[in-house]
């Protein structure tokens, strides 16, 4: 019989921050379709997909609009709407469930944390600061400080070296496939957690997946992380 010691089995915990900490998503998400609806049009989820996790659903959402319309709209004058009133529906988001109890087990164990987002550290630094977690995380990396944002592995490479620690002795917890993906090209174990909009989507390619982050204590969630054989990344997870 295997006996597993008590303590965390793990050293490090790197976060997302959009969907996971927040649900930013849902807010991201219902402020484009909106703007399309306006235009007597709906949002495929397929599309939406594609930027999830990513550095800005702007471009590519901007450019369906267009393709379905079969003209320009003003991108600019669009885009600063639909940006005023994503801000006015996250404003209404809290913390998601079993965020800060995640952090206060980490705190208790001696777990470092880590936040690795492809968002501005303004837009992720504010938000935390409102919800009183501004100095949970030892190691913040946004997109100022890496060439390439998720589903590429800067974020989480630049988060691992900056909590000293490596692949091995970290889990990252996502919400989305572009982040899953670049949490696992990271050579991280990486549990999805997903909220109501990406639990529509397929994050197969994580390790593990909760229902929420009060689904399991982090104590028990380390310890399964740290025996538990992990998924190779196939090309088809993207």
């Amino acid at each position: 019989m295997v006996r597993y010691n008590t303590g965390p089995a793990l050293a490090a915990v790197i976060f997302d921050f959009d969907g996971l900490i927040l649900d930013t998503e849902g807010p991201a998400f219902q402020s484009w379709q909106e703007i399309y609806e306006e235009h007597g049009c709906t949002l495929p989820m397929r599309i939406w997909e594609t930027v999830l996790g990513g550095f800005s659903s702007a471009p590519v959402v901007c450019e369906y609009l267009e393709t379905l319309l079969g003209r320009q709209i003003d991108r600019d004058a669009v885009f600063a709407r639909r940006q005023a009133r994503k801000l006015e529906l996250t404003a209404l988001e809290s913390v998601l469930p079993g965020v800060e109890e995640c952090i206060s087990s980490a705190q208790t164990l001696g777990v470092r944390l880590g936040l690795a987002s492809s968002s501005s550290r303004g837009w992720v630094s504010e938000h935390l600061d409102r919800l009183g977690l501004g100095n949970a995380f030892a190691c913040l990396r946004c997109r100022e400080d890496v060439a390439q944002v998720k589903p590429e592995p800067d974020l989480y490479l630049a988060a691992l070296d900056g909590l000293g620690v490596g692949a091995g002795d970290a889990i990252a917890l996502e919400d989305s496939p572009n982040g899953v993906t670049a949490a696992k090209r990271a050579g991280l174990f990486c549990v999805a957690v997903p909220n109501k909009l990406t639990a529509r989507l397929s994050l197969d390619h994580a390790d593990l997946a909760l229902p929420s982050l009060d689904a399991m204590p982090l104590s028990e969630l380390l310890r399964l992380a740290a025996h538990t054989p992990r998924k190779a990344l196939t090309p088809t997870a993207d």
